[in-house]
């Protein structure tokens, strides 16, 4: 084979296009700035919520709930849709959202801790917090099952029908009371702090399940004085809560 002919047959390689990487480099560029540009770009802002409009329907555990916007004590809440918690604080007894002064005044930081005390200014007010129960034993469970581990001593009359557990120290429930009534306890059930020299109020925690969803309801233990008139009151604020409709003209009249 002479040299021409060789030379020739290199001229017939295919030969790579130094344009090709180049090319490659600015789509993969383009989609890298088009992705974080996405992900980056700021949302359109939402509605703002006005404390009197009506009653937000909110999905909490898959559990609908119908929501007067100024009973949510956090502003991001205030929105429909779905919401893994909401924070909710009512006047007592009438079960009432607060005026918008008295709102803005309960809105303290969501703590991610649902034990956790409400405002020393609370003795008119329900502070109720509606979540997922997750991997938490239902209420009545842990009625049965984990509070009796930590009892102190035997069941004592209180008022009114009432009986009361001290829970021992060093356990998880330690200065608590769990106090229930005698002859029923599954009616109704709380754990209550024990009065002390503090300035702070003795407060009860009551829970009941709806569903997926806990409700937790947070209340001066002096309540307990009527507790027949304060479990009535929290059957009918599940109830006002789960109405589908019309809650907030009523809601509206009774201010």
């Amino acid at each position: 084979m002479t040299a021409r002919t060789v030379f020739e047959l290199r001229l017939r390689r295919p030969t790579r296009s130094p344009a090709l990487p180049l090319v490659l480099f600015f789509v993969m560029l383009a989609v890298t700035v088009t992705f974080v540009a996405y992900v980056l770009w700021p949302t359109w802002p939402k509605a703002v919520t006005t404390l009197d409009g009506p009653s937000l329907p909110v999905v909490v555990a898959g559990v609908l709930f119908n929501v007067p916007p100024a009973a949510i004590r956090a502003p991001v809440q205030r929105q429909p849709g779905a919401h893994e918690r909401i924070d909710l604080v009512l006047l007592w007894p009438s079960l009432v959202p607060p005026s918008a002064e008295g709102t803005a005044s309960a809105e303290a930081p969501a703590s991610s801790d649902s034990n956790a005390a409400p405002p020393n200014n609370s003795n008119d007010r329900l502070f109720v917090t509606i979540a997922g129960l997750g991997s938490v034993l239902p209420p009545a469970e842990r009625l049965r099952s984990v509070y009796p581990r930590y009892f102190d001593s035997r069941a004592t009359p209180a008022n009114d029908g009432l009986a009361a557990l001290q829970f021992r120290s060093g356990t998880p429930y330690e200065g608590e009371d769990l106090i229930y009534p005698a002859d029923e306890p599954d009616r109704f059930f709380a754990r209550c702090t024990r009065e002390t020299v503090r300035p702070v109020p003795a407060t009860c925690i009551h829970e009941r399940l709806l569903d997926g969803a806990e409700i937790t309801i947070r209340f001066p233990r002096a309540w307990l004085q009527d507790w027949r008139g304060v479990v009535a009151g929290f059957d009918r604020m599940t109830s006002q809560l789960r109405q589908q409709g019309g809650a907030t003209e009523s809601t509206k009249d009774s201010r």
